[in-house]
C-alpha cells in the first residue's frame, strides 16, 4: 500500500520505519531527517490526494483535535484516527474525567473547575500529595504533583484557570493502547513510560524520557479485564476509531485511568514498533474500514527498550543547534535510532527540539535489551545531551 503518516516526531519515524519494513510505500508529512520520504508543510489532505495514497495514519494529537479525520472522511479518503469530537478525550481533561465518571470507568476522585477560588478550596478535599492538571493539550507537561499545599496553590496558579484536581494514586503506571474501528478493539502489548526528567521518577514531567515493551508487564487476565472495563465502554459510547490510549495506575484496588490519549504514545511507539511482528499496515487499514473483528497483533518474544536523549535545558527551555554525532555507530550495534527533535543545517544533523532521539533496542531478556539500548546511547554525542539511566529498571523484578 501507499501510506501517508501525519507528523514529524519520534513516534512518526517509528511508524514509518515499521510500515516500510512491512513492504509499504510510506510518505511522512512533515517528517524529519530520519524519515525517507518527507513532505514539508501541513497540507495533509492535499498531500494525500496528490500522492493518491491508500491510507493515512495520524501520529500527533493536535491534527486529530483540529478535525483532520473529519476532513479526510468528508473527502472519502481512508484514515486512521478519531473524529474531533472523540479527540476531546485528550483535548480536555475536564471532559475526559466527567466522561469516565458518566460511563463508569475507574479513575481517581476529582474535581474540575475554571474558578481559582473553587480550586483552592478543593485542595482541602484530598490528602497530600495532590495532582493538579491543566485542562487542555500540554505535550505531556501539564501535570504537577504537589507534595505540599503551598506547592498545590502554586500549581493552580501556573496551570489554571481550567483545571482538574484529583487524588494521588499509588501503584505502577502502565500504558495500555488499543486499535479501534468504532465497534471492535484489538489491544497492543502493554508498555511503560518514564515521564519525569530524572532517574528514580524525580523532577518535572516531560513528554516521556523512555519506554519499554515487555509481555510480562501485564498478565493476559489483566489485559482482558482492562479491555473489558476501560477500552470497550469508551469505544461503545463514542463510536471511537483509531488508537485509544489509557494511561493506567495499577493500584491495590485495581487499574484506574489517569488519562486518555487518542493516539499512539511517544516514546511507547518506538518500543512497540521495534517489537511488532506482523503487517502493521493491514491492521491500520482494517481499522479505517471498520473490519477489525477477528484481527490481532503478533509480537516477537524479545522485549524492547527505548531511551530518549534530550536537549540541554529540556523540559523548561531546550536548546537547539547542537551537532549530533555517532548515530551510525549506534545503529551498528543493532539498535534503531528514531529521530524526534533533529534537523539538517548545511548538511549537518543538529538538535531542534526537546526530545532529540529515541534509541531503541531489543534483547532475548529485558536485562539484555536494556544493556543493548544503553550500549547504543553511549555511541551518540551532542553538547548538553541528557538521558535517564534507569529506563525499564522497574521491569527487572518480573524477570
Amino acid at each position: 500500500m501507499k501510506i501517508l503518516v501525519v507528523g514529524g516526531g519520534g513516534r512518526e519515524h517509528a511508524i514509518s520505519w515499521r510500515l516500510e519494513r512491512n513492504g509499504h510505500d510510506v510518505y511522512t508529512c512533515p517528517g524529519n531527517p530520519g524519515t525517507s520520504k518527507s513532505i514539508p508543510g501541513s497540507a495533509y489532505l492535499a498531500a494525500a490526494r496528490e500522492l493518491q495514497v491508500d491510507l493515512t495514519v495520524v501520529g500527533p494529537e493536535a491534527p486529530l483535535v483540529a478535525g483532520v479525520v473529519n476532513e479526510f472522511r468528508t473527502a472519502g479518503l481512508a484514515i486512521v484516527g478519531p473524529t474531533a469530537a472523540c479527540a476531546q478525550l485528550e483535548a480536555s481533561k475536564m471532559y475526559s474525567k466527567q466522561f469516565m465518571q458518566d460511563v463508569g470507568i475507574p479513575t481517581a476522585r476529582f474535581i474540575r473547575t475554571d474558578d481559582r477560588t473553587v480550586a483552592i478550596q478543593g485542595l482541602d478535599r484530598f490528602d497530600l500529595p495532590i495532582v493538579v492538571k491543566a485542562d487542555g493539550l500540554a505535550a505531556g507537561k501539564g501535570v504537577i504533583i504537589a507534595a505540599t499545599r503551598e506547592e498545590a496553590v502554586a500549581a493552580v496558579d501556573s496551570l489554571g484557570p481550567r483545571l482538574v484536581i484529583e487524588e494521588f494514586l499509588v501503584g505502577e503506571e502502565v500504558s495500555f493502547i488499543a486499535l479501534c474501528d468504532g465497534k471492535d478493539v484489538v489491544a497492543l502489548e502493554s508498555t511503560q513510560d518514564h515521564k519525569t526528567i530524572f532517574d528514580g521518577d524525580t523532577g518535572p514531567n516531560t513528554g516521556g524520557m523512555g519506554a519499554y515493551c515487555d509481555g510480562r508487564i501485564l498478565t493476559a487476565e489483566q489485559s482482558s479485564m482492562i479491555t473489558r472495563t476501560v477500552i470497550e465502554p469508551a469505544v461503545s459510547r463514542l463510536n471511537f476509531s483509531g488508537f485509544l490510549y489509557a494511561g493506567l495506575m495499577m493500584t491495590a484496588a485495581g487499574p484506574k485511568v489517569l488519562e486518555f490519549n487518542v493516539r499512539l504514545g511517544d516514546p511507547e511507539t518506538q518500543a512497540l514498533m521495534h517489537r511488532m511482528d506482523c503487517d502493521f499496515g493491514e491492521l491500520l487499514l482494517a481499522s479505517a474500514q471498520g473490519r477489525l473483528k477477528g484481527c490481532k497483533f503478533a509480537w516477537k518474544q524479545d522485549p524492547s527498550v527505548c531511551v530518549v536523549m534530550s536537549a540541554h535545558g529540556y523540559p523548561a527551555a531546550p536548546r537547539s543547534g547542537d551537532r549530533i554525532e555517532g548515530i551510525a555507530a549506534a545503529e551498528a550495534t543493532g539498535a534503531t535510532v528514531f529521530h524526534a527533535g533533529t534537523k539538517l543545517v548545511d548538511g549537518e544533523l543538529v538538535t531542534s527540539g526537546g526530545r532529540v532521539l529515541g534509541v531503541t533496542a531489543s534483547g532475548s531478556t529485558l536485562p539484555i535489551a536494556i544493556a543493548n539500548a544503553y550500549k547504543a546511547v553511549d555511541c551518540i554525542t551532542f553538547d548538553g545531551a541528557h538521558f535517564r539511566k534507569d529506563i525499564a529498571a522497574k521491569g527487572l523484578r518480573r524477570w
